[in-house]
């Protein structure tokens, strides 16, 4: 909105041109968000304790501590990241570019299913919320939808086609199966991030984390002296992406506020649904979709413990870890939290730099 704004004034005010450099909107969106956050933060938590009076339902076969250290506190507080990063956005991206209202519309979308499951299981009063298989059909129509907006707004042969980290010119043209390839992006991702989300401050960590890399890889990719150096493939417009990651960021540090140890609030469905679609959107844009299963390794390491713990059970009656996802292992094993959410970011850490390492080992 500041950008369309001062270009109608820049030939009289020269001083506005700072509007034109995505690095300075990116730290707009990034203090926005943020303050958005802090502002609105406690008047959210307070309007959730007074429709939540109980709480966010405990699962009965989660860990046995749950019960008493996180029983009463409100969900839904993803609501607060999702105003934070829409105003922000709206306030400091380029309203003209097409990916960036793509990646809002997919990440409101999945907030709006979160939020049905959250309202669903607060109502109810149990951690089932709405039909599991209800809310994937959901998911994969919001992302059938993204992944055809995005394809359209891309130019061939890049819109179907799938780059690899590490090789400079190899491109893989999928198609049409692009399309379930994208789906499976966004999906994925958005349902990794939700399982992760188990502990006060694990998942909006990682998802800050990740938002960074792709911040930079968007930056990177959507400029042509950048992309032509670093031998990525250049994508027009979607420079105009990493606005968004700093707004992501930035409403992830206000939640994070009220989420550390002990949390005040929950992020709910309605934050790690949203914000996993984010990262995946904007995966797919930037034609870094592998890179994301390394920058979000965490995320990919906690569904993968859920699918091992499942089909171990079902095929031998024993399981891999003492819970699953992977988190509730260790605090069976007797890890506090705050010591196993420190040492999961750092993993994060490391393997976001793993996937920043994919831009110049080529």
């Amino acid at each position: 909105m500041l950008f369309n704004f001062s270009a109608q004034f820049v030939d009289q005010f020269t001083a506005l041109n700072v509007f034109r450099y995505i690095t300075f909107r990116t730290g707009g969106a990034m203090l926005t968000a943020l303050i958005v956050s802090f502002v609105c933060g406690p008047y959210i938590i307070r309007l959730l304790k007074s429709y939540q009076t109980e709480g966010q339902p405990i699962r009965e076969d989660g860990p046995e501590g749950h019960i008493l250290t996180k029983a009463g506190t409100p969900t839904m507080g993803g609501f607060m990241i999702l105003l934070a990063l829409v105003l922000a956005t709206l306030l400091w991206a380029d309203l003209r570019n097409g990916y960036i209202w793509a990646a809002l519309v997919v990440t409101v979308a999945f907030g709006l299913i979160g939020f049905f499951d959250d309202y669903a299981k607060v109502s109810l009063n149990n951690s089932k919320g709405i039909p599991g298989k209800l809310k994937l059909l959901l998911q994969i129509v919001f992302a059938l939808a993204a992944t055809i907006w995005i394809m359209s707004l891309t130019s061939s042969p890049l819109a179907t086609s799938l780059a690899l980290p590490f090789f400079k010119s190899v491109l893989i043209d999928l198609g049409w199966f692009f399309v379930v390839f994208g789906i499976l992006v966004i999906v994925g991702a958005s349902n990794a991030v939700n399982l992760t989300d188990g502990l006060d401050g694990l998942a909006i960590g990682p998802v800050m984390i990740a938002a960074s890399v792709f911040a930079i890889i968007s930056y990177l990719v959507g400029n042509s002296i950048f992309s032509d150096y670093l031998q990525v493939h250049y994508v027009p417009g979607a420079g105009e992406l990493t606005v968004f990651c700093g707004a992501l960021v930035g409403a992830g540090l206000g939640f994070l506020w009220f989420n550390a140890p002990p949390a005040m609030v929950f992020m709910g469905d309605t934050g790690s649904l949203s914000m996993g679609a984010a990262l995946g959107s904007v995966s797919v844009v930037t034609k870094h979709e592998l890179v994301l299963v390394i920058v979000g390794g965490l995320f990919v390491l906690e569904t993968v413990s859920v699918i091992v713990q499942v089909v171990s059970f079902k095929l031998t009656g024993k399981r891999v870890f003492q819970m699953a996802p992977l988190h509730h292992h260790f605090e069976k094993k007797g890890w506090a939290e705050p010591t196993i959410v420190i040492r999961f970011w750092i993993i994060a850490m490391i393997l976001a730099l793993a996937g920043l390492a994919t831009l110049k080992l080529r």
